[in-house]
């Protein structure tokens, strides 16, 4: 049988097997596009501002004004999503950012360079939520890990080579080529995802079944609505904007907060974007209480589990990022290294990253989610703790040490605590749960980064108190990891659609 058939004209239909291979692949090189963007604009970034004649603090706005129209819009575009169809949302969204990092290549001045990141935020938004949405529609929750892991895999390579990358061609090219390398993945990814359809049931929202088993599976999705039809999973009732627009506020508020108390400290400015964030969050969580259809559903919103996963992932992920900016720092100025000898030091830790995804997968089925995150919390917290002894005496084998213990534990806890986040979620649901997630990975950094700028200013030429403080954020996590599934209820059945059934074996 032809993997592929085709259908009314330039569309064609994937078989299940099929699908599922190239949803994971679209889901891979998403998150890897996203990835690499973001690390090579960071190597890019000084040249830019030479070439531009611009200020370091407006060049800083090519991050800034990404990271904010990324992170105010991830659960809308979720939601969009998980109404419309992820795999669509997907396509358009990185059609979208290739077509932006295109213009951007091309721009005539910073002004067009800023403007066209915001753009690329916007894109960003939507197709990050649907990588994981995709791929909780094609797999049933209990072998979501192992996907999940490629992907977590996939993103620590990126992050990796991307310093290096970007080096390489802002060396011999200029900053405008570390833009259009994702150009042309992005543009065959995205039409690739608008012309070839999922199978009717996955489109319904669960994963499809073939052989003998699958017509009751068939059945009970058909019994969502015309959802299988369209491609949009059965939903009533209009989208909450007023819930999206506080929710965005909320957001824009807090990620524009931290980002700049690193350049000028705690002020009124930061109390009063701080307060903004809590009135903002506040009315969000009252207006989704009371709205007929929320942005957030209820089984999402009033989930434990999926609230503590989420906790985890901005704990570890501040603990993660505030170390490399503390520790990269360390090395710099007071180790004398440059920035290759610096990557090189920390190589440890993306190395462990792409080698103990898969592995955390495999613990995650065998011992459950609890003791697997505690075990990759205790191991995230050594590795901060081993950073925080670092003097002018330390060796290479110290730092690598530290990097090693630092990429094993945040592999392990990212692995996991997405699969929580993943799984928890119903079907319907599965495009917000993404946004969730991805905006914790978002704040994570952000709220890292600002906790250790702030106390380095208080402890000149010393790392111990900002990474003992991260250290300690990350203890949160392990103390939420608590609250998370044991080994006999890794995967909740709560809110599982009949189409969330594992495959039936259509082989030996």
């Amino acid at each position: 049988m032809s993997t592929v058939r085709s259908v009314k004209g330039a569309h064609r239909t994937a078989t299940p097997a099929a699908h599922r291979r190239v949803t994971l692949a679209s889901s891979v090189v998403g998150a890897v596009i996203v990835a690499l963007d973001g690390t090579v604009l960071t190597v890019a970034q000084p040249t830019l501002q030479r070439d531009l004649h611009a200020s370091f603090a407006r060049v800083q706005w090519t991050s800034t004004g990404y990271l904010i129209a990324v992170a105010g819009l991830l659960v809308f575009a979720g939601r969009l999503g998980d109404r419309h169809g992820h795999q669509r949302v997907f396509g358009l969204g990185v059609l979208g950012f290739g077509v932006a990092s295109a213009g951007i290549g091309l721009a005539p001045g910073l002004g067009w360079v800023i403007a066209l990141r915001v753009a690329q935020g916007v894109f960003g938004a939507l197709l990050q939520p649907a990588t994981l949405g995709m791929l909780r529609a094609a797999y049933p929750p209990d072998r979501l890990a192992m996907p999940i892991a490629l992907r977590t895999s996939a993103i620590g390579v990126a992050a990796a080579s991307g310093p290096l990358l970007g080096g390489a061609l802002v060396s011999q090219f200029g900053w405008r080529a570390v833009f259009t390398l994702n150009v042309l993945p992005a543009l065959v990814l995205g039409v690739l995802a608008l012309t070839v359809r999922p199978p009717a049931a996955t489109e319904a929202g669960g994963a499809v079944n073939s052989g003998p088993e699958a017509g009751a599976s068939a059945g009970a999705a058909a019994e969502a609505g015309a959802g299988a039809k369209t491609g949009a999973p059965a939903a009533s009732g209009p989208l909450d904007v007023p819930g999206a627009v506080l929710l965005t506020v909320a957001l824009v508020a807090l990620v524009h907060t931290l980002v700049g108390i690193p350049d000028s400290g705690w002020t009124a400015a930061t109390a009063f974007g701080l307060t903004v964030t809590a009135l903002a969050g506040a009315a969000f969580m009252r207006r989704e209480r009371r709205a007929p259809s929320p942005l957030v559903p209820l089984d999402v919103l009033g989930s434990a589990t999926v609230a503590a996963a989420l906790g985890i992932l901005v704990a570890a992920s501040a603990a993660m990022f505030g170390t490399l900016f503390t520790a990269s720092s360390f090395l710099q100025r007071t180790l004398g290294l440059d920035p290759l000898e610096t990557a090189l030091r920390a190589l440890p830790g993306g190395v462990m990253m792409v080698l103990g995804a898969p592995v955390a997968a495999v613990l995650l089925r065998r011992f459950g989610a609890r003791a697997t995150t505690l075990a990759g919390t205790l191991l995230l917290t050594c590795g901060v703790l081993l950073l925080s002894r670092l003097d002018a005496a330390s060796t290479a084998v110290t730092v690598g040490a530290g990097f090693l213990l630092l990429g094993a534990g945040f592999a392990t806890v990212m692995v996991t605590a997405t699969a929580v986040v993943v799984r928890q979620a119903s079907a319907g649901s599965a495009g917000v749960a993404g946004g969730l997630q991805q905006t914790a990975m978002n704040i994570g950094p952000v709220l890292g980064i600002a906790a250790a700028a702030t106390l380095l200013t208080v402890t000149p030429g010393s790392i111990g108190l900002p990474l003992v403080t991260l250290a300690a954020i990350c203890t949160a996590g392990t103390l939420l990891a608590l609250r998370l599934p044991g080994h006999k209820n890794t995967v909740s059945t709560a809110h599982r659609s009949p189409a969330d059934a594992a495959p039936a074996r259509t082989g030996p």
